[in-house]
């Protein structure tokens, strides 16, 4: 199966050079094809789980506890706005 690396790497919003595209192509494909591989397993009469063990949910009494103070949390901010920190919009079409 062949994948288009340039057309990958603009959706990972990845700038590229031609030597990592024809490095990163035959990588890709391999990884395509073992996935291919996998779904052709017979997974018939297996339970779908989301993890490969139990996961056991370990609570805790919620404690109100000292937090980091706002001015130290915002120390490095390149940018803020107020109490918070200004980041810039990387949605497309998303409203200021």
């Amino acid at each position: 199966m062949k994948i288009d690396v340039a057309y990958v790497a603009e959706l990972a919003r990845l700038e590229l050079t031609d030597e990592e595209k024809s490095v990163f192509q035959p990588q890709l494909e391999n990884i395509v094809k073992y996935v291919d591989m996998i779904s052709k397993v017979d997974v018939e009469g297996v339970e779908p789980m989301m993890h490969g063990r139990a996961i056991v949910n370990a609570f805790r009494e919620d404690i109100v506890r000292p937090s980091l103070p706002t001015e130290t949390a915002l120390k490095n901010a390149p940018q803020r706005v107020g109490d918070e920190f200004l980041l810039p919009k990387i949605v497309e079409g998303a409203e200021s």
